[in-house]
């Protein structure tokens, strides 16, 4: 059996998670000695009493790791563990840290320094069109942008950080092999090709009320600060910037109408100390300030003929002329679809070459 077998072991065997290993490890020094300990030894462990120790001494009763393996090895699985290079340091220092991680897509340094967006399932159209700016804004900037492949606002974040060209990490409250919500599986390939999805389940494990909470400490604890969009009072974005905040993380939560209960929870988070941003460039800023070594947002300040545009933001650029025009006016000179002038807009914003002005109309700078 190989190190990183062993790892992948402990985290099938049940009533063992990630604190008990932790204690383990002190004790008995690897996790292959763990697996073949005998109960009294691992009794000796804090915390480890005689039912957790009988269920590691017997184990292979109750795991299949050969099974295991092989179901990781045809979906082209990587596995991460505790002791790798490219496992996140942030994630790694947290109290009960995943004993594994599987990576379906590919994981880089460049992933370590990162932001997590959350929010409701339940999104309005005010808290989606705040996600796609900032969440662009945010991958344009070169932080990977962190969700849980839900519906609504996570969803509308890894959408935004791929069309910015950025990267983006989801993070499942399932088993790779049982994928939820069913219909990401769409978005959750393209992920995988600029980024990764990402789970500590094993590969068939379905999601359920336990694993959607639990799930939330690994977005919280990857980030270097945790952005909620829209969430009610009662909310498991909320539960995530609660951890966030005892991890050590900086939240950020974008205001809303006080009348709209979608917004309570961001409103009562800024109520508590959260940091207002009204913009993606609010939090870059305050990023920069606390990570001075985080990725650089290349500002482009050249005049308009020298900066590369493609062909869909030629045309916009061009729509726009010298005078401000409301989005619906875009539409009718370009040809070009909704969804793609949203997020040309977007990337000609990030050039510094427009700007939005309030009632959804835009001015050339240059």
């Amino acid at each position: 059996m190989t190190r990183k077998e062993a790892w992948i072991a402990l985290n099938l065997i049940p009533q063992v998670g990630p604190v008990r290993v932790r204690k383990l490890l002190q004790s008995l020094g690897t996790p292959e000695c763990i697996l073949s300990a005998k109960p009294s030894e691992l009794m000796q462990a804090e915390g480890i009493g005689r039912a957790q120790a009988d269920a590691i001494a017997a184990w292979q009763s109750s795991v299949n790791l050969e099974a295991e393996l092989k179901k990781i090895q045809e979906r082209g699985l990587t596995i991460l563990t505790q002791e790798d290079e490219l496992y996140p340091p942030l994630l790694k220092a947290i109290h009960d840290p995943p004993l594994v991680l599987y990576v379906w897509g590919e994981l880089t340094k460049r992933d370590h320094q990162a932001v997590g967006v959350v929010g409701s399932r339940h999104a309005t159209m005010y808290g989606l069109n705040a996600t796609k700016k900032m969440s662009f804004q945010i991958a344009y900037s070169g932080f990977t942008v962190i969700s849980g492949l839900a519906r609504g606002i996570d969803t509308a974040a890894h959408e935004s950080a791929l069309a910015a060209k950025g990267r983006t990490v989801a993070v499942l409250g399932s088993g790779i092999g049982k994928l939820y919500p069913p219909e990401n599986m769409a978005l959750a390939e393209r992920i995988a090709q600029n980024g990764a999805v990402i789970s500590e389940y094993p590969v068939d494990r379905i999601a359920d009320k336990q694993t959607f909470p639990y799930r939330n400490r690994i977005v919280a604890g990857w980030c270097s600060g945790l952005l909620v969009v829209e969430a009610p009072l009662r909310s498991g974005s909320l539960i995530t910037a609660q951890q966030a905040t005892e991890q050590g993380r900086t939240v950020y939560a974008v205001p809303g109408p006080i009348d709209k209960p979608t917004s309570a929870g961001c409103n009562r988070l800024i109520q508590q100390g959260a940091k207002l941003v009204m913009d993606g460039g609010d939090v870059l800023d305050d990023l920069m300030t606390l990570f001075p070594t985080a990725p650089k947002a290349p500002l482009i300040e050249q005049p308009a003929a020298v900066v590369k545009l493609s062909l869909d933001e030629e045309i916009l650029f061009r729509a726009l002329d010298a005078e401000e025009r409301h989005i619906d006016d875009l539409a009718q000179l370009s040809g070009l679809t909704p969804a793609t002038i949203n997020v040309t807009l977007m990337r000609l914003e990030m050039k510094r070459l427009i700007r939005a002005l309030p009632g959804r109309r835009f001015v050339r700078l240059v």
